[in-house]
């Protein structure tokens, strides 16, 4: 008989190699099995999280998304449209979304506020938030801003309760014309209703935030026309008289 053992027994290079495959692919297998086991749990995190994102920009508390909100998908005519995926999907790949001309919107029903998620560039990676305008659908109510990698101290700061605090009560619209938000560096005038002041030491990630918010929003333009009964800016005209 012969003694030879197994790919020349556990010291030889042949066993150590495939001993160490197997084990590889053993470990492959259960870090797999593993993710695939967590994912849903994962998505439902993460789609409780961009929830409580939308209602947060309302001023609304956590978990009062299903009762308050009503969600749609509109074009760019402001039609509400049929689309595969449900508009809370869409932000799952929003960028997609606006490049496939499918824009989400999420609605308070109970008092006419609307919300239009975001998505842009800043200096190092994604940005994006939720912007709540008033029923005037003129008037910022609040925002809720994020990003992926943005400097710390710098960038980061869109982030934070104390600089999104700068955008409630600004207009997006000035005598029916779309304008957006401009975000200034070195600070914005005294009380100009269209702009706010930069991030200090974040001129990149400020101008991304400004582009977002107006190629974004201007996207819901005909939608936001369309939903306004009385032009706002007749309504400010007239009460001005």
């Amino acid at each position: 008989m012969s003694d030879k053992k197994f790919l020349g027994g556990k010291n030889s290079n042949a066993y150590i190699v495939f001993y160490s495959s197997v084990m590889v692919i053993i470990v492959a297998i259960l870090l797999a099995f593993t993710s695939l086991s967590l994912k849903e749990r994962q998505n439902a995190n993460v789609l409780n999280e961009k929830k409580d994102a939308i209602v947060a920009s309302l001023g609304l508390e956590k978990g009062s998304y299903d009762s308050v909100i009503e969600a749609y998908v509109v074009n760019k005519e402001g039609e509400v449209i049929n689309t595969e995926n449900t508009p809370l999907d869409k932000l799952f790949a929003l960028a997609a979304s606006y490049a496939a001309g499918e824009y989400p919107v999420f609605e308070n029903k109970a008092t006419g506020e609307f919300v239009f998620p975001v998505i842009g560039k800043g200096l190092w990676n994604d940005i994006w938030g939720y912007v709540a305008l008033e029923s005037d659908l003129n008037t910022i109510k609040g925002v809720i801003f994020d990003h992926a990698g943005e400097t710390p101290g710098l960038g980061a700061e869109i982030a934070t309760p104390k600089y999104q605090a700068q955008f409630p009560g600004k207009t997006i619209y000035e005598d029916g014309k779309f304008v957006g938000i401009e975000i200034v560096k070195g600070g914005a005038p005294e009380g100009d209703v269209h702009s706010v002041d930069a991030v200090t030491g974040g001129t990149k990630t400020s101008e991304g935030l400004e582009n977002m918010i107006k190629d974004c929003l201007s996207c819901y333009d005909a939608f936001i026309m369309s939903r306004t009964a009385v032009p706002f800016y007749l309504v400010e005209t007239e009460n001005a008289e």
